[in-house]
């Protein structure tokens, strides 16, 4: 996805590959596993910083919890980055995963954009300086707070670079 916006990726497994980067992307997966992992990495204050020093984010469906200030049904720390709750797996499991359409009252670079939901969460609870970008069946699945961004669904399996571009834009 990033290529196809002229954007080369790297891993961040220490702190130092944070050093020079514009963005950071928080992927989908398993949240209690990604979690674990920023912590024996050492990475939450390093991305936390990265955040505070001006450092775009974007956290996709796993991602997205983890961004969150705190997240029900999860039992390890989040990055407390952007003022929400999430929720979960609050659709349900893995054979309750979904491709559903955006809310017609889509921005114009955000219009018709599929959503596909993998045992995604739920984001309640917004601050008022959370801005709701995306919503489906009128529940915000696309926010953002400054330069961060939390997508509950994975914009990469509908092969569509806008989210991703958004974030570039930041």
């Amino acid at each position: 996805m990033l290529e196809r916006l002229g954007v080369h990726g790297t891993r961040v497994l220490r702190k130092e590959d944070l050093d020079g980067l514009d963005a950071l992307i928080i992927p989908g997966g398993e949240s209690t596993t990604i979690s674990k992992g920023l912590d024996r990495l050492g990475l939450f204050e390093p991305i936390q910083a990265f955040a505070r020093s001006g450092g775009a984010i974007l956290g996709t469906c796993a991602g997205a919890i983890l961004l969150a200030r705190e997240c029900e049904n999860h039992p390890v720390p989040t990055l407390g980055l952007l003022d929400m709750r999430a929720v979960r797996n609050a659709y349900g499991t893995q054979v309750d995963s979904f491709v559903a359409p955006a809310d017609s009252d889509a921005p114009a670079d955000l219009a018709a954009m599929r959503c596909v939901f993998i045992r995604a969460p739920q984001i309640a609870d917004l601050g008022p300086e959370v801005e709701v970008l995306l919503r489906v069946d009128g529940l915000p699945v696309l926010v953002r707070q400054g330069r961060v961004l939390a997508s509950t669904f994975h914009p990469e399996l509908a092969d569509d670079p806008r989210v991703h571009a958004l974030l570039l834009g930041l």
